[in-house]
């Protein structure tokens, strides 16, 4: 194969999985603590496991940049450097390197190292997420919102629905690919 029809299907599989991102984040949950439940985590490692460490990463970067600008997807059809910046922007930018991680054993056959480092990106999201909602919260309220406090508040009781939404994820990625391989629309 070329290296056009390659990059050209790279580009559309970019797309689609950056659309899909986009409409699973967009269904929320709300809740008190202003960090809706949504079906992001699922779609963020749905994009590592079925293209990879680059490709993923590239797709959530791309999801976050469109966001940033104004466009309405993330999270209850919100957008803008307001919300990327805000208490709930450090799960955004966790989203990246947990794309990547998701995707660093996308073809081992090692199931357990895949969901390993599929695990620790989650983390990394849940921290960086956990982070930036005590800075912003701490510079909002003029009192000191401690790190693990936000822990307790956004991270731990959102972690049960994410640690099955990445092994759902993972389990619908290897159906996919199994299925995109046999129609000779493999991602490889």
């Amino acid at each position: 194969m070329n290296q056009q029809a390659i990059s050209t299907k790279s580009l559309v599989t970019t797309a689609m999985f950056t659309a899909i991102v986009a409409i699973l984040s967009i269904l929320e949950l709300p809740s008190p603590t202003g960090v809706p439940f949504t079906l992001q985590t699922f779609a963020v490692a749905l994009c590592g496991f079925v293209l990879g460490t680059k490709q993923g990463a590239f797709c959530i970067f791309l999801y976050v940049l469109l966001g940033a600008v104004g466009i309405p997807i993330y999270a209850g059809m919100t957008g803008g450097l307001s919300k990327l910046f805000g208490i709930t922007g450090g799960f955004l930018f966790g989203f990246i390197p947990m794309a990547a991680l998701c995707g660093l054993k996308k073809d081992s056959s090692y199931k357990t190292l895949t969901l390993l480092f599929a695990l620790i990106g989650l983390i990394l999201c849940h921290l960086l997420g956990a982070l930036q909602f005590s800075l912003i919260t701490t510079a909002q309220n003029s009192t000191d919102f401690h790190f693990f406090r936000a822990v307790l508040t956004v991270s731990l009781p959102y972690l049960p629905k994410d640690i099955l939404s990445v092994a759902g994820a993972y389990l619908v990625s290897l159906t996919l690919k199994h299925r995109l391989k046999h129609t000779n629309l493999s991602l490889q």
